[in-house]
């Protein structure tokens, strides 16, 4: 694994441990066009990790640090985002599937992130889900399902339709921040149902809703 230490950090405030682990793609048209950039003082962005298509891994930032990655937004309450998470960097230019070495890094990297800072897979989110009137990263390409097969995110386990009126305070539960509804509808799908459009539905509503009972603030402990 290489290191390529970045500039672009900080101490993270309050001394807080990293409790999420936020992906991105690097909307760039290569890998070391990335690396320059996340490693550039002048640019004052970088994240943790960057990710190659060919699965090459590179540690740009300690963990231990604040990397500059997420910007504002928030998630789950937690509104400085970049000191209370890990950002992970994937060469992809937006518009195209994640090659499968990059994936199959990306799934032995989150593991290792998760065992090393007791992180749970609802706390491994998307840059669009903590930001989502700002960014679409990682995209409607990202395979969110086989992370969550592989017990590194989460997957909505819905049931029978839900009121579709119930559907924002479930997101938010989940921990979407508060947002107009079209907002949080389209940061919702763009993870959970891509390609899906119009009002919301009783499928998003259930889905949210199972999210939410699961996964949420207010949600039970899980069992031991």
């Amino acid at each position: 694994m290489a290191a390529l230490p970045s500039p672009n950090f900080g101490p993270r405030r309050g001394g807080v441990r990293p409790s999420l682990i936020v992906i991105h793609y690097t909307a760039m048209e290569s890998c070391a066009a990335a690396r320059a950039r996340l490693c550039d003082p002048a640019a004052e962005v970088s994240a943790h990790w960057l990710i190659a298509r060919q699965g090459a891994v590179e540690a740009l930032v300690d963990e231990a640090d604040r990397a500059w990655h997420a910007g504002a937004g928030a998630w789950a309450g937690l509104e400085d985002v970049n000191s209370h998470s890990i950002g992970i960097e994937l060469d992809n230019r937006g518009a195209e599937p994640f090659a499968a070495p990059q994936m199959d890094a990306l799934e032995r990297l989150l593991a290792e992130i998760m065992a090393r800072w007791a992180i749970p897979a609802q706390r491994v989110i998307g840059h669009s889900d903590m930001a989502p009137t700002r960014k679409s990263d990682p995209g409607p390409r990202f395979d969110w399902r086989r992370l969550a097969r592989g017990g590194l995110s989460v997957w909505p386990e819905a049931g029978e339709g839900a009121d579709p009126g119930d559907f924002a305070a479930a997101a938010c539960r989940f921990g979407y921040p508060p947002l107009p509804l079209e907002t949080l509808l389209q940061a919702f799908r763009l993870r959970f149902r891509p390609g899906a459009v119009g009002p919301v539905t009783p499928l998003d509503a259930a889905m949210a809703a199972n999210l939410a009972l699961r996964f949420g603030v207010d949600a039970p402990p899980a069992p031991a």
